[in-house]
């Protein structure tokens, strides 16, 4: 079986390959990534990944991963600014905050899907404008959920996690490795 990676990002190549794991192929999909009315983080994450995962073509010989991480503050869902502007203002709102990172994953085997999900809790210190003008001109949140990537720069604003600190970078090894072992693409091992 050869594996297609449904997503364009680095830090998840650089995820799998911790586990062991090469991609054969990346192929990102094209999905429209607007939340619908009333739909919570969780949810959201989840269907995005899945999605994600059906809307990629693959051969009979071919299996897809596809994943997708959002930041919320409670119900509040912080995508991936579109501009420095925003990406100040979803600073600002996580300054000395209690927020959430949820990261989805689908993996696609002919008609059959796994998912998974994590939620991971983080506190961000609070931030004074000198820390959001620094990090601002950094450029890293660029692309980035909540407009911060943890595994950089911005990794010196969080002094507080509870979960999955590869889910908060983009792809929960431990639970990714479940799947992909359940499609047979990786052996199980004992614990």
């Amino acid at each position: 079986m050869k594996l297609i990676l449904g997503s364009a990002s680095p830090r998840r190549r650089e995820l799998l390959a911790q586990i062991g794991v090469v991609a054969d192929e990346i192929r990102p999909a094209d999905i429209d990534e607007t939340p619908r009315k009333a739909e919570l983080p969780r949810p959201y994450a989840t269907r995005l990944a899945r999605e994600k995962a059906e809307a990629i073509n693959i051969a009979a010989d071919e299996v897809v991963l596809s994943a997708d991480t959002i930041v919320a503050l409670g119900r509040r869902i912080l995508g991936k600014p579109t501009d420095e502007v925003e990406a100040r203002e979803y600073l600002q709102l996580l300054s000395g905050r209690r927020h959430q990172v949820t990261t989805a994953v689908a993996l696609r085997k002919h008609d059959r899907i796994w998912e998974v999900s994590t939620t991971t809790a983080l506190r961000m210190k609070r931030l004074s404008k000198a820390d959001i003008d620094a990090y601002i001109a950094t450029g890293e949140w660029e692309g980035k959920a909540g407009a911060y990537g943890i595994q950089g720069y911005a990794g010196r604003f969080v002094p507080w996690i509870n979960g999955s600190y590869t889910g908060v970078v983009g792809l929960p090894l431990t639970e990714t490795a479940g799947l992909l072992t359940a499609a047979g693409l990786m052996e199980g091992t004992s614990q």
